[in-house]
């Protein structure tokens, strides 16, 4: 697909089909294009975890109580490693967050292209993240998206409308 017929088309989706499980081999290509993702001084500070078995889909779904979230049949964590994130010397900004939104950007988009819908969530709640996933003190989740087919049929919302060029682009 066009690149930029990709990223204008892409939405997030909030229907899943629990019962289609996704190939293997599209999975492992979604979490590569997070692993070939760019970081700062390449210091990769990430782990990628596919939550795809019962129990532990059971731990994480409380964290985040919207219905469609409970019927995914994958859920994406992007975790990262503070002490290995990249920190700039002069006024000590830590990149982490910064690295693994990249990561994560590069796995939607990637779950685009093969036909898998994808949701960007922010708003869970970090602790039954951390605790479900036994986090240690240096490690942080900031994103997390389920990863399934969309239910046939399902009806999508109407597009969301988005500044013009000329409203967000300035050429100095």
């Amino acid at each position: 697909m066009n690149f930029h017929k990709l990223i204008s088309e892409r939405e997030s989706i909030r229907s899943y089909d629990i019962n289609r499980k996704i190939p293997k081999d599209i999975l492992e290509g979604i979490l590569d294009a997070g692993r070939l993702a760019p970081s700062a001084g390449n210091r990769q500070p990430w782990e990628f975890l596919l939550v795809s078995s019962n129990e532990m889909l059971g731990k994480i779904r409380p964290c985040y109580k919207a219905d469609w979230f409970q019927a995914a049949p994958h859920i994406l964590i992007v975790k990262g490693y503070k002490n290995l994130a990249w920190t700039r010397a002069d006024d000590g900004y830590n990149a982490l967050e910064t690295d693994l939104t990249i990561a994560m950007d590069h796995m939607i988009l990637a779950a685009e292209n093969e036909g898998i819908g994808t949701c960007w969530i922010a708003a869970f709640t970090p602790k039954v993240l951390r605790e479900s996933l036994e986090l240690k003190e240096n490690e942080e989740v900031y994103a997390i998206t389920p990863l399934g087919y969309q239910i046939e049929g399902f009806q999508k919302k109407e597009r969301k409308k988005r500044k013009s060029f000329d409203e967000v682009v300035r050429f100095i």
